[in-house]
């Protein structure tokens, strides 16, 4: 069953490769959905697949930059919207 995951990351994820590592990273667990950058600093992710990809990626994404996350805003959304492939915005 597929779920969406709605995620806010805040910290310093701007200007760090965050965008592109996440793109990489969902590409490689076949999610689909996008990352963008917010006019506030923050970076804002969807991303659709099984939960356990979901998981996966969200473990690689905090690993990866364990030391420059504030904070993490995560929300499931119920109804999965359809996307082709994972993009940066």
């Amino acid at each position: 069953m597929k779920v969406q995951v709605h995620i806010y990351y805040s910290g310093i994820v701007q200007g760090v490769g965050f965008r592109y590592t996440t793109q990489r990273f969902a590409a490689n667990l076949g999610l689909v959905g996008w990352v963008k950058n917010l006019s506030d600093g923050r970076v804002e992710m969807i991303a659709v697949g099984e939960q356990k990809q979901i998981n996966e990626l969200i473990q690689q994404i905090e690993s990866r930059f364990s030391g420059s996350l504030d904070d993490t805003d995560v929300t499931y959304d119920r109804f999965p919207a359809a996307f082709k492939d994972f993009r940066v915005m």
